[in-house]
């Protein structure tokens, strides 16, 4: 394991998008092309399956230094509201692409901390978006809570107005590792929002915990997922940190390489992990996802209807997935398309009736092959291309870079298909790039990806 660690490890895109954002055309992308593929979308899935919302609500009152998302620190809660009302207008801005009402299937609010704003300025938001939109009968409303400021009241007030699954950020308990990525959360706090999601009727409660952290050692591991098998939560993502500090305005900062686990140690983590999580009752979900049999993430990996976007591994497979807020990507499956990134530029556009895109991606026909591919690889293990509609021209290098992964027994490769085998899952994301034809032919010349492993 340790030769295949040092072998593999490697920098590489994590696919919850096909190209990955540095390789989108961005040159031959426009707003009139970009509300076309979302027009073409909305007419085909609608009625068939929904769509789905992504509201990125990207104010934290402190930074956490492991974290690579967009965000803006601030204390300022007078700036929700205005926030929330440009949120809002862009929502109106889609809403006048379609000819009928948004069946909404699936509704995410990330962040940032959506926790920062008020329990009754969330309910104002949500209900904003119903307002002017139906909801699917089969519906997964969910937000992303932080341990230390997620209130009952937050709780309730978003269960009032729909939303049945929380996910929490645990990352480590261990104290010394809090401190390295300014996250002191004690297991107290976690407990309660745990339970609280339970007494008011939450179906699914999911903890993230992540490895590779800095000072975190093999036992600080095991003791956070023993701490995490007493609140036994529906879904547990366990997944790999992944170190970007030269991104511009990341947060990565106070430590650096020398105080991260080195590969094979890393890797050592989520092995040791992995087992204690199976014993405990959880299922492998596609990459770095584990769930109970009880929970509707598991139910879907069994039936084939596993799914994953910019949101990560979802039950809930639609074609249009809209982004709402600064930052936030959308998918119409034709086409990608990312909003501007500061907050005041973000609420400007949207207040002059403009869409707020920054850049994007309309997907060539290849470019959806391969998408296809990567998604069946990194949700069932595995894909086919025996189909006509799943056959590429460049199979055969595919295959060639293939090759070395299955004599490590990585993958097994058969006529037309192929197979990540058991002792290959943890090289997910390897597999992939041999399909990525962007990055085989233009490799980057900077840092972009954090490592595979």
């Amino acid at each position: 394991m340790c030769s295949l660690v040092q072998k593999y490890n490697v920098p590489g895109p994590r696919y919850t998008s096909y190209p990955t954002v540095p390789f989108w055309d961005i040159n031959t992308f426009s707003g009139k092309k970009w509300e076309a593929s979302v027009k073409k979308s909305f007419h085909a899935s609608n009625s068939v399956s929904g769509i789905s919302l992504y509201i990125h609500l990207p104010f934290c009152e402190n930074m956490c230094t492991f974290c690579g998302c967009h965000k803006r620190i601030t204390k300022r809660h007078d700036l929700e509201m205005p926030y929330i009302k440009a949120v809002l207008k862009e929502w109106r801005l889609y809403r006048e692409l379609f000819d009928e009402k948004p069946i909404i299937k699936e509704l995410h609010l990330g962040g940032g901390t959506p926790t920062f704003f008020t329990p009754e300025n969330l309910k104002y938001l949500i209900d904003g978006i119903l307002r002017i939109s139906d909801r699917s009968n089969d519906a997964e409303f969910s937000f992303e809570g932080h341990p230390n400021n997620t209130t009952k009241e937050h709780l309730q007030a978003l269960y009032n107005v729909g939303f049945r699954r929380v996910s929490y950020g645990v990352q480590d308990y261990n104290e010394t590792v809090q401190k390295a990525i300014n996250r002191i959360q004690p297991f107290e706090n976690v407990k309660n929002v745990t339970e609280w999601a339970r007494e008011i009727g939450y179906t699914s409660v999911s903890h993230d915990i992540i490895f590779g952290l800095p000072h975190q050692k093999l036992e600080h591991v095991i003791n956070t997922i023993e701490k995490t098998k007493e609140l036994k939560p529906d879904r547990i993502a366990f997944y790999s940190y992944a170190h970007v500090p030269w991104l511009a305005g990341n947060g990565q900062r106070g430590y650096n390489d020398a105080d991260l686990p080195a590969g094979d140690e890393k890797r050592t983590q989520y092995e040791v992990g992995k087992e204690l999580l199976l014993e405990y009752g959880y299922h492998e979900i596609g990459m770095d996802h584990f769930a109970l049999e009880s929970d509707g993430l598991f139910q879907a990996m069994e039936n084939g209807k596993l799914h994953r976007n910019f949101m990560g591994y979802t039950s809930s497979n639609t074609n249009l997935m809209i982004g709402l807020g600064a930052s936030s990507i959308s998918d119409s499956w034709y086409g990608f398309a990312q909003n501007v990134k500061n907050v005041e530029e973000y609420q400007s556009l949207v207040e002059n009736d403009i869409i707020p895109l920054y850049r994007g991606h309309i997907l060539t026909e290849e470019d959806q092959i391969i998408r296809r591919h990567i998604l069946n690889l990194m949700c069932q293990f595995k894909t086919t291309w025996s189909e006509f509609k799943l056959h590429l021209p460049q199979i055969e290098s595919i295959l060639n870079r293939l090759k070395e992964m299955e004599e490590d027994g990585l993958v097994t490769i058969a006529e037309g298909s192929l197979q990540i085998t058991e002792r290959g899952r943890p090289y997910v994301r390897n597999v992939c790039m041999a399909f990525d034809l962007p990055l085989q032919q233009k490799s980057p010349d900077t840092k972009i990806f954090s490592m595979t492993v």
